[in-house]
């Protein structure tokens, strides 16, 4: 069955549990679910429960999507997002994301736990991204048979992070003394770590955080024509002199540490849209 016909099922399967229309997508990563507690949820769906949605296999990911609103706005969000390197394909990591434009979202906000190449960084601090490398990539997720449905073949991401919500953001976080960076993310397959080397190769391309999720999404957002906005919090750095042994017990214990101004931030931000 071609990707359109299951996402029509999945829509036509959604629009049965609900009328709901969402004008922003969000997607929440690693230890970073407390947004959902500032959201007014009407209705919680297990992703088992949808047809042909992925299921997650992280076990920080709650694995629900939720539809409600944040301060009066129309929100979905997802509790957890899929990976490449939980074995889904790269079309499977970013179906989510083509169903809820079909949904209706306007923009997407997403979040991440990242790993700190700029030595200026520090564990807990914030970096809003303003750019992405995506060119390590296992496989890039237009790759295949092209949907014209979904947006052009060469998508131009020249803006891939919309500098408008960018710039509100910055401002807003200066607003309320929160501190934060903008930066440039580099995705990678993972699910292990970088050796030191690594790091520093990573630094020297120009990169400020190294994660292994985001860039799809947006890639496949912004070829649907989704403006998108997108945080990291440092989790761990990857800084000569600054690299510890990490363990995921460590990256949720600084993402819960650092959540409650993320979340502050964000909701800020969608409250203003």
């Amino acid at each position: 069955m071609h990707t359109s016909e299951k996402i029509e099922q999945t829509l036509d399967w959604l629009r049965e549990q609900t009328n709901f229309t969402p004008s922003t997508g969000i997607v929440l990563g690693t230890g970073l679910g407390g947004l959902t507690r500032e959201m007014e949820v009407m209705l919680t769906i297990p992703y088992e429960q949808i047809p042909h949605f992925p299921v997650s296999t992280v076990e920080s990911h709650s694995g629900n999507l939720l539809f409600g609103h944040i301060n009066g706005h129309a929100v979905v969000a997802m509790q957890g997002r899929f990976h490449y390197y939980e074995g889904y394909s790269m079309q499977e990591v970013v179906y989510p994301i083509r169903v809820l434009k079909k949904l209706g979202i306007g923009r997407l906000i997403l979040s991440n736990a990242s790993g700190g190449l700029n030595p200026d960084y520090e564990k807990g601090d914030l970096m809003i991204i303003r750019d992405h490398i995506g060119l390590f990539l296992p496989a890039p997720p237009l790759r295949g048979e092209h949907d014209e449905a979904w947006g052009p073949r060469f998508p131009d991401l020249l803006h891939a992070y919309d500098p408008g919500l960018v710039k509100q953001a910055v401002e807003m976080a200066r607003e309320m003394d929160i501190r934060t960076h903008e930066g440039v993310y580099i995705a990678v397959p993972g699910p292990h770590l970088e050796t030191p080397a690594e790091y520093a190769m990573l630094r020297q391309l120009g990169a400020d955080a190294v994660g292994m999720s985001t860039v799809p999404e947006v890639i496949a957002a912004r070829q649907m024509g989704l403006p998108c906005f997108a945080i990291s919090i440092i989790t761990d750095l990857g800084v000569v002199g600054k690299i510890e042994p990490v363990s995921l017990e460590k990256v949720i214990a600084v993402a819960t540490e650092a959540e409650p101004r993320m979340t502050k931030l964000m909701k800020s931000l969608i409250s203003s849209l």
